[in-house]
């Protein structure tokens, strides 16, 4: 006899903090998950970035390279590499475990805002103040990029990657979606300039934040609105936006020092977590556990559901 299917639990949200960190790195730029959860990045104003255990609260590695302020990093799928841009222009690779740069990548005109890797990490793709993405080789010893998004008519603020497509979202007020394996291009206009803008993870929609404080849920394949999420504040700062571990919720940083958490598909505000005095200048959702830091002026902040026992589970 089959036994029916057990009901998915509720999402949960991670309103719980089990840990302040503090950085030591000056401000905190950008915090960023590892691909599979278990470590996270934190970009410094001072120049560096940082690798840590969040949940033992333990500093791995430090990397040093870079020669000003450190806005943006990713790791690879494979945890072996970083990436990283940041205000002097430059786009660094490195290697994790020697904390050694592997390459240098130099070519933009302004500070690198954001930067990617492809699923298979052999490629860093980076955005730019000088309103180009640029897609560098991380085998090649060429010192050009291998591609130039240019049709961003102001500061590339926010780039996603999935297998074949490139999302950008531009101070132009512009969501660019980019169509590797047709070679085509997809623009929709929001109006206010973006910050940040996401897939789902089912990959159907996009998410994007922007300066009228409103983060807009639209589908992917045909641009349509499908959700509108406002109460947070969001005038001045690149914010992080993102959505929950499930697609469940969408998440947003905020000017007022909280983090906002609405229903995906009801719209209507579940969670405004306070984090501080301050702005919440980033964040990042795990991959698969209801689990969230948030970036306040030179520390971290590690949250987790209610009912987590560190006891239980410390790796």
């Amino acid at each position: 006899m089959a036994f029916p299917e057990p009901k998915p639990r509720p999402p949960e949200l991670p309103r719980k903090r089990l840990r302040t960190l503090d950085c030591g790195q000056g401000a905190v730029r950008a915090v960023r998950f590892n691909a599979d959860g278990h470590y996270c990045l934190t970009c410094g104003s001072d120049k560096s970035l940082k690798l840590w255990n969040p949940l033992r609260g333990t500093l791995l590695r430090t990397y040093s390279g870079h020669g000003y302020e450190v806005l943006d990093a990713a790791g690879s799928f494979d945890n072996s590499s970083l990436c990283s841009g940041g205000g002097d222009k430059a786009v660094v690779l490195w290697d994790v475990a020697s904390g050694q740069v592997v390459r240098k990548f130099r070519g933009h005109a302004g500070k690198v805002n954001t930067v990617q890797f492809n699923e298979e990490a052999t490629l860093i793709l980076s955005g730019s103040l000088d309103s180009s993405i640029r897609c560098w080789d991380c085998r090649s010893r060429k010192p050009e990029p291998v591609q130039k998004l240019d049709e961003a008519r102001d500061s590339v603020s926010s780039v996603k990657v999935s297998d074949h497509e490139v999302l950008s979202g531009s101070v132009d007020g512009r969501v660019r979606r980019y169509d590797l394996r047709m070679g085509q291009l997809f623009s929709d206009y929001v109006g206010s300039p973006i910050t940040c803008t996401c897939f789902s993870r089912d990959g159907q929609c996009t998410l994007v934040s922007s300066l009228d404080s409103t983060l807009r849920l639209l589908d992917k394949d045909t641009g349509e609105l499908l959700g509108e999420y406002t109460g947070h504040k969001n005038q001045e700062y690149k914010l992080d936006c993102c959505l929950s571990e499930r697609d469940t919720h969408v998440v947003s940083c905020s000017e007022d020092g909280k983090v906002f958490f609405w229903d995906l598909v009801e719209g209507a505000l579940a969670l405004a977590l306070p984090v501080g005095p301050g702005v919440v200048q980033s964040l990042a959702y795990h991959p698969t556990e209801p689990c969230l830091l948030t970036a306040m002026g030179g520390s971290i902040q590690y949250w987790r559901e209610e009912a987590y026992a560190v006891e239980g589970g410390a790796g």
